[in-house]
């Protein structure tokens, strides 16, 4: 197995991702024809497809690469060794901070990733997988200066851009947000993901008709994301269209069984036609999916004070206070708790 290495090792130190990828997937066969079992290639696969923006498959070939323990020390091994031959490889440092930060040692990896953008200036992949650490430490403004470097070193970056809009969404600065995503779908016209963040970003904005064009969209290109029908639901529910917001919600359930606030969205506008049966259902689904979905114990505890079993909707308006984080929803929870006049019994 020494010719596989010393191919991966090559298109490594060169920063020749798809050389990188396709040396990997021959090594990977050739241990599976062989009944072997080696992590190295495996970890080589997922550098590849996270270089690549292709995350599902980079979480799909980390099992088989950084799962174990006695995987992470090996993969740790070699990198130490190619790092201790190698040390002013910018991609050898960069791939190092990639090992680290999927091997729970985050803190570790800044330091790599930063010696790789010394290494190579021109790169913007160190400061893309920096800022992920910064952002997933709650770090935002730092995590936002590192996509923004990104982007300025290679503006065709789409995955850069995404994760820097949904960045500025998160603090609210939806007028920088919505431009990232306008100019990842540019790039990707058809991106379903870039389509739904801007729909949620315009929403956000108040700018139902546009969003509700992003969403509808989003849904042309990914017809079964529960998600997107999720918040297409919650547009029309906005605008009053209550039965194309049932149909949505529906739709997301469908789509996903264990989406609980489809269920709960669902549920509150049964109760709202009366529909108190199919709503008890739609908020026991929920349950189900969550147990601790505050608003959908609420109306569990509605349905049941409606019928006069204090206890039953006691119990679950207690439920749904401990779980519930929004104050003022809390507080009308209280509210119809006192109501039920079990408090202190």
């Amino acid at each position: 197995m020494n010719q596989p290495i010393h191919k991966i090792e090559t298109a490594l130190l060169a920063g020749d991702w798809d050389r990188l990828g396709y040396e990997a997937g021959v090594w990977v066969r050739a241990i599976d024809a062989a009944g072997e079992k080696d992590p190295r290639p495996y970890f080589a696969l997922n550098v590849t497809h996270l270089i690549r923006g292709e995350f599902a498959d980079a979480w799909r070939v980390h099992a088989h690469a950084l799962q174990e323990a006695a995987d992470i020390d090996r993969v740790g091994d070699w990198l130490q060794t190619i790092l201790k031959q190698h040390p002013d490889n910018a991609q050898v440092n960069l791939v190092q901070g990639m090992f680290l930060a999927q091997s729970g040692q985050s803190e570790q990896s800044i330091v790599f990733y930063k010696e790789a953008a010394k290494l190579a200036p021109q790169s913007a992949y160190p400061h893309y997988f920096l800022a992920q650490i910064h952002e997933r430490a709650s770090h935002l403004e730092m995590a936002i200066k590192e996509y923004r470097e990104a982007v300025k070193l290679d503006p065709s970056f789409a995955a850069a851009r995404t994760n820097l809009g949904v960045a500025y969404q998160e603090q609210g600065r939806l007028e920088m947000a919505i431009p990232q995503y306008r100019e990842v779908i540019k790039l990707n016209p058809n991106d379903a993901v870039a389509h739904a963040n801007l729909g949620c970003a315009l929403a956000e904005q108040g700018k139902v008709e546009p969003a509700l064009q992003s969403y509808k969209e989003a849904l042309r290109l990914n017809p079964n994301d529960a998600e997107i029908h999720f918040a297409l639901g919650g547009v029309y529910e906005t605008k009053g269209r209550i039965d194309l917001a049932m149909k949505e919600y529906r739709a997301a359930t469908e789509a996903n069984a264990d989406l609980a606030p489809a269920h709960t969205a669902l549920g509150w506008l049964l109760m709202e036609q009366a529909r108190p049966t199919e709503a008890m259902d739609a908020f026991n689904r929920a349950v189900k999916a969550n147990p601790e979905d505050a608003q959908a114990l609420y109306g569990i505890g509605r349905i049941y004070a409606a019928k006069g079993k204090r206890e039953s909707a006691a119990e679950n308006f207690a439920k749904a206070i401990r779980f519930e984080k929004d104050p003022a929803k809390k507080n009308a929870i209280m509210n119809a708790l006192l109501a039920s006049g079990q408090v202190g019994d």
